[in-house]
């Protein structure tokens, strides 16, 4: 099912986009000819590269160069975190919103790009055919436990909760619209538990050896309308149980009969295997530049839970451009541009935007955005090491906290009181001089990094902030 010419003249495309670590290509081809289906679906890239000794970043860009050469298709997902359930997938970012509802839980949640949106990589149906291209096509089995649930997330004891629910399944079916099945399970005490995957649908009956209510009739007739499932509320003994499950709706309807042991307890919270979010994605630079026509639909933005922001500029620029002149001055800025650009990307972070002579860089991790800052600096000084005076003189600022990602001017951007305390804590810097904010000062791994390096603390009022703020005043080493 494999298209060979496509998947050659693909496969040359993404050797040629740059210049990849030994081996990183035909590792990939290897899984694109010889995995299987559900390796090639949903691929995790982060898990990619654990598995492939391929660095983090390396193996993000090696699958969205992918999808620009037309090896694979990029979903959105939005994720359960009770029973990491792929509750809804776009393969667009403008079209992600961010309140969803888990059928399975019945529960209802936010997302934000760092909790619930993870992005993953599906071979593409024109370079080889897999199964689960065809959803509607698949069996019970493979719909729920491939196409609906994620192997990521984890119980305490590591197992991943959907290889847990398989033990609890007794019957599973795709029922059309208009039929009836038997479904036919042996009882043990505990409860038989009923559930359509994609709606509210459910039914519950209590086990028990000693019952409280007359036992129905068998069979135990369940009527499915799309969204609800009536029954009659009873208690079974345990042993051979037939329940007629009718579909009235006008969609098949996936639907399991589940056996829960006595006094079932809560199930625990789950934590989840390392996987690409939306919000590392929306740092990538490699995303930024390529899937420029990538927008955010969502009028309101959608949350960044936690999102360090650079900003930095150039002192006493407009005197340069008197010196030297506008054209060559303007050559200068661009190369000062490249060079932070390189430096931001190297600390797997992304340039937003360039204001003027000012950059607006966005980290996952305060640790990246220091390092980035501190190189940002010497790069600079770089520039200056060939220049009869030093032209280039660079002012940082750093500052974390919460956002809202946003599309302004056809280009993804941030928007909030972390942005503009950010830029503010910049225009604090002197030349030279990199200014943080405690939020920044205090995360995990700075203190290390910026331990070489003379630090001051200060008061600072800054405008549209209530209460004066703490900033560290980073000079050189």
């Amino acid at each position: 099912m494999i298209d060979e010419k496509k998947l050659e003249e693909r496969l040359g495309a993404l050797e040629a986009a740059k210049s990849w670590s030994p081996r990183v290509v035909s590792r990939l081809e290897t899984l694109l000819r010889s995995g299987a289906d559900e390796a090639l679906y949903r691929i995790n890239p982060i898990q990619f590269a654990t598995e492939k000794s391929i660095a983090e970043g390396e193996a993000i860009d090696l699958f969205l160069h992918g999808c620009v050469a037309g090896l694979f298709d990029m979903d959105w997902q939005l994720v359960c975190p009770m029973c990491s359930d792929v509750v809804e997938s776009f393969r667009s970012l403008r079209k992600l919103h961010t309140h969803f509802r888990c059928h399975l839980c019945r529960s209802d949640y936010d997302a934000a790009l760092d909790d619930f949106i993870s992005v993953t990589f599906t071979v593409s149906p024109a370079v080889r055919s897999i199964r689960f291209h065809r959803p509607d096509a698949l069996s019970a089995w493979d719909y729920v436990f491939h196409y609906k649930l994620t192997d990521g997330g984890l119980l305490p004891d590591g197992m991943p909760w959907s290889e847990a629910a398989k033990t609890l399944v007794r019957e599973l079916a795709r029922i059309e619209p208009g039929a009836t099945v038997r479904l036919e399970v042996d009882a043990s005490e505990g409860a038989l538990f009923g559930q359509d995957f994609d709606s509210d649908a459910q039914c519950f009956f209590p086990v028990e050896k000693k019952q409280t209510d007359a036992t129905p009739a068998s069979p135990v007739p369940l009527l499915l309308d799309g969204s609800t499932c009536e029954f009659t509320t009873a208690t079974l003994a345990p042993g051979k149980v037939v329940f007629e499950v009718r579909n009235t709706s006008k969609r098949p309807v996936i639907f399991g009969i589940l056996q829960l042991p006595p006094g079932a307890p809560q199930r625990p919270p789950l934590h989840f295997m390392p996987s690409l979010s939306g919000k590392r994605l929306l740092m990538t630079q490699t995303f930024r530049d390529f899937f420029r026509s990538e927008v955010i639909g969502a009028t309101e933005g959608i949350a960044v839970l936690d999102v360090t922001l650079v900003f930095t500029d150039l002192k006493g620029s407009t005197a340069m451009y008197e010196r030297i002149g506008d054209l060559n001055a303007y050559v200068q800025v661009q190369r000062h541009f490249q060079h932070l650009l390189d430096v931001t990307v190297r600390h797997n972070g992304a340039v937003t935007k360039t204001i003027g002579d000012a950059v607006m860089a966005a980290f996952s991790t305060s640790a990246d955005a220091v390092r980035a800052a501190i190189e940002m600096r010497e790069a600079v000084d770089e520039l200056n090491r060939d220049r009869a005076q030093r032209d280039f003189i660079l002012k940082i600022g750093v500052h974390r906290g919460a956002s809202i990602a946003v599309t302004l001017n056809e280009r993804l951007d941030y928007f909030g009181q972390t942005v503009n305390i950010a830029a503010r804590v910049q225009n604090l810097a002197d030349g030279d001089e990199i200014c943080i904010t405690e939020d920044v000062h205090d995360a995990s791994g700075v203190a290390d990094i910026i331990a070489p390096f003379p630090v001051t603390k200060s008061q600072a009022e800054l405008k549209g902030v209530s209460k004066a703020m703490s900033v560290y005043r980073l000079g050189r080493a």
